[in-house]
This record gives C-alpha cells, sequence and structure tokens, in this order.
C-alpha cells in the first residue's frame, strides 16, 4: 500500500469506527434535510450561504456541526429551527415537512423544536423560575402546573435554591442553565444549539459540557449543536459534520463513537486525539 493509499484508509477508519456503541437510534429519524439551499441578497448582490445540504439526524442521537466561520452552521440550525426559510430543498421533522406552501408549520416547528443561543436572552424582570415557565404561560399552561414544571427542571440542571433569583445575580453557566431549562419546558424532543457556551469561560464551558451530556440523556433528547471546537465537537457528538466554506455543503460526517457517560480524561486517549487532528487537517486543507 502507497503512503497516500495507507493514509486515505487511516482517516476511513477514524470516520467509520467498527462496532461504535451507540446510545442513538439512527433507524428513527428525528430530523432530515434534503437537498437544502440559501440564498441571501445583499448590497453586495446575491449570497450562497448554503449548498445542496443533506442530513439525517436519529432519534436521540447528539449531532455537532463544525467549520471555518461563514461557511453556514448558524443558518443551518436557523433553518432546521424553523426560523429561517430555505431557498431550496426540504426539511422534516419526524417525517413531516417544516415548512408547507412557503409557511412553517407551527404544530411542529414550535412543539418539536427546543433552542438555546450563544446568549441565553433571559428576561432581566423575570426570575429563573418565571423565565423557564415561559414558553408554558405562553401555550395557556396554569401557574401550578408552571411552577411545579419550572421547579423540577430547576432541580435537573442543577438550580434548586435558584428559583426565585434574578438572572442578574447568576453567573453565566448558571444563565446558560436557565436558557436550556426554559428550552426543555414543553418537551420539545429536539434541543439546537448554537454555540451555547462560546461566551463562557474555558472552566466553565468544560463543566457545562459535562452537565449538557447529562441533560440530553435525562431528558432522552436529540441535540444538533454548533461550536468552533473541535475538541468540544469531539467530546460531546456521536458524530461531527464538518461543514465547507461557503456556500456551505457537506465536506465529511464522523462517527465518535466513544461510550457514554464521557470524562474529560477521554481527551488522553490516542483515538480521541486522532480524530481531533483528522478534523483539524479537513479545515486546513479547506484554508
Amino acid at each position: 500500500m502507497n503512503p497516500q493509499d495507507a493514509k486515505a484508509a487511516a482517516v476511513g477508519s477514524l470516520r467509520e469506527p467498527p462496532g461504535a456503541p451507540r446510545t442513538s437510534d439512527r433507524a428513527q429519524t428525528e430530523l432530515e434535510l434534503i437537498g437544502v439551499g440559501k440564498e441571501f441578497q445583499s448590497r453586495q448582490g446575491r449570497i450562497e450561504a448554503l449548498r445542496d445540504v443533506s442530513l439525517s439526524v436519529g432519534r436521540r442521537e447528539f449531532v455537532v456541526l463544525v467549520g471555518r466561520s461563514g461557511c453556514g452552521k448558524t443558518t443551518l440550525l436557523r433553518i432546521l429551527a424553523g426560523l429561517v426559510h430555505p431557498s431550496s430543498g426540504e426539511v422534516l421533522a419526524e417525517g413531516r415537512p417544516l415548512w408547507q406552501a412557503g409557511g412553517r408549520r407551527d404544530s411542529d416547528a414550535i412543539g418539536k423544536l427546543g433552542i438555546v443561543f450563544q446568549d441565553a436572552h433571559l428576561f432581566p424582570w423575570y426570575t429563573v423560575e418565571d423565565n423557564i415557565a415561559l414558553p408554558l404561560k405562553l401555550r395557556g399552561t396554569g401557574r401550578a402546573e408552571r411552577r411545579a414544571r419550572a421547579h423540577e427542571l430547576c432541580e435537573r440542571v442543577g438550580l434548586s435554591g435558584f428559583e426565585r433569583s434574578y438572572p442578574r445575580e447568576l453567573s453565566g453557566g448558571m444563565r446558560q442553565r436557565v436558557a436550556i431549562a426554559r428550552a426543555l419546558s414543553y418537551r420539545p424532543g429536539i434541543l439546537l444549539m448554537d454555540e451555547p457556551f462560546g461566551a463562557l469561560d474555558a472552566l466553565t464551558r468544560d463543566k457545562m459540557n459535562l452537565e449538557l451530556q447529562e441533560i440530553a440523556a435525562a431528558f432522552d433528547a436529540t441535540v444538533v449543536l454548533v461550536t468552533h471546537s473541535i475538541r468540544e465537537a469531539v467530546f460531546l457528538a456521536d458524530r461531527v459534520v464538518l461543514l465547507s466554506p461557503r456556500p456551505g455543503r457537506i465536506r465529511s460526517v464522523t462517527e465518535v463513537g466513544f461510550p457514554r457517560p464521557r470524562r474529560f480524561d477521554l481527551e488522553a486517549q490516542p483515538r480521541f486525539q486522532e480524530i481531533v487532528r483528522d478534523l483539524r487537517s479537513q479545515l486546513d486543507e479547506e484554508a
């Protein structure tokens, strides 16, 4: 085998590890992108953000999107969330179109999807409890049920005792926990996260990565997360999806396959480091 073939075989083994343990059910598709493209008009002219993106996300799967700045990661997540209409292609949630006749199907977009952004976007005049329960209030849920659900979620995300606190009294990591709890308040099943820990310090970010795994497992949630950190992507994901520079297309899908729960000693393992190196090498090739 020549050196190029050997390298290709090694990379292939990284992306499809044989017998990798799985916690997700890939056979049950939760989200599906079929030939999705997106174009924007700007003062400089037409901008093609995404081109022909097709991807299936299975039930309880944890998928992480990575790529260089401007590759369309956030646009793709917002299309999945029903916040941005694709210019072409189709988006399915549990086999049903997210968009129909040019409009969003709110029963699917709102009922199945929870969204967490980099900024927690909490209402400063609401307590932790009221911020978490707000989606339920908007759905007409009674006060007693809202409070019970908010207290349950505070316990699940490590905020017990802070129910009556205000956002200004919380650390950055705690505010993000509130945002995650709010997104889970109506039991959406699918959690979409756009750089949720990007503004946190390194130690808090590491802690939140551990907690996010536990939250996803506790709620049987399907997760699609955007990050710029390759290490974070490999640590969290069942599959890492690498997007090419604009227009964003799927360059590779890397199976990670480490058992859960994961701890940070995983990062010292040779295979973890190999996957990180391979993804970084692909990013360098795109530069």
